[in-house]
């Protein structure tokens, strides 16, 4: 009896055999077809697609470009950059949780570069921890076609940094790149919509222009107080951070 179940579990094998060989065929030719077409995966150690982001929250962000994946807004990223297009730009919509977006030089979502739009170029990246995506305008719910279109396609200099996986971005905005050194000092951003006292960029590079070590921002200059021999001064007029009506950002990540 023992013989005769050991050869039907051996006839058993020896039938799904090839099934199971088959079936790991078909998987693999599955992952070649996701895969094909697409350019070769850029180097995480080529200079040209490194990008450095030198904040004032104490170091150096160092960012992977993808222009496999988006090669028109790394391009733009990059020209922008060798520009000096993003020093001094703030942090302008930070939200807890979720992203961090510069790269308005208004610094309050409604600005961009002189340079053209640049289109939509959604692809199969995700928005997990330490993505960087590009900032583009919102359509409003029950919107046309063409202005469905030209909300995609209004990518320019705006770009954010995810916090924390976001998977309903995916493919409804640019990614360009990811986070792989310095995520500790994206964390440290100032949060607000925007911001009391907002982060900025210091300075950013590409990695192939030979950049500079990390300089911490200057600290802020102290009050000058007036010696003591002469009359007293007025009190020192400094200017008082009012707080504006929030306008609707022309550019949002979501």
């Amino acid at each position: 009896m023992r013989f005769v179940a050991s050869l039907f579990v051996l006839l058993l094998a020896f039938l799904a055999g090839p099934a199971l060989a088959n079936k790991k065929k078909d998987e693999a030719k599955s992952a070649v077809v996701t895969t094909a077409g697409r350019p070769p995966i850029p180097s995480a150690s080529d200079p040209e697609n490194l990008l450095y982001l030198d904040l004032s929250t104490g170091g150096r962000v160092i960012i992977w470009l993808r222009p496999d994946a988006a090669p028109k807004m790394v391009e733009r990223v990059k020209t922008l950059t060798r520009q000096h297009f993003y020093d001094g730009l703030l942090f302008h919509r930070v939200i807890e949780g979720f992203m961090a977006q510069t790269g308005d030089p208004k610094g309050d979502g409604t600005g961009g570069s002189t340079l053209p739009n640049v289109p939509a170029e959604f692809n199969w990246l995700p928005h997990v921890r330490g993505a960087v995506s590009a900032a583009r305008e919102g359509s409003a719910e029950g919107a046309t076609v063409e202005q469905v279109t030209k909300a995609e396609n209004s990518a320019n200099s705006q770009f954010f940094i995810v916090f924390n996986p976001n998977m309903k971005l995916d493919k409804k905005y640019t990614i360009f790149g990811r986070v792989i050194s310095g995520m500790d000092y994206v964390d440290a951003i100032a949060r607000g919509e925007p911001p009391t006292h907002p982060s900025r960029i210091l300075h950013a590079y590409v990695a192939a222009d030979s950049p500079p070590a990390y300089v911490p921002a200057p600290p802020a200059p102290e009050p000058t107080l007036a010696p003591a021999t002469l009359a007293p001064s007025k009190p020192a007029m400094k200017p008082m951070l009012k707080a504006k009506p929030a306008a609707a950002p022309k550019k949002k990540a979501a």
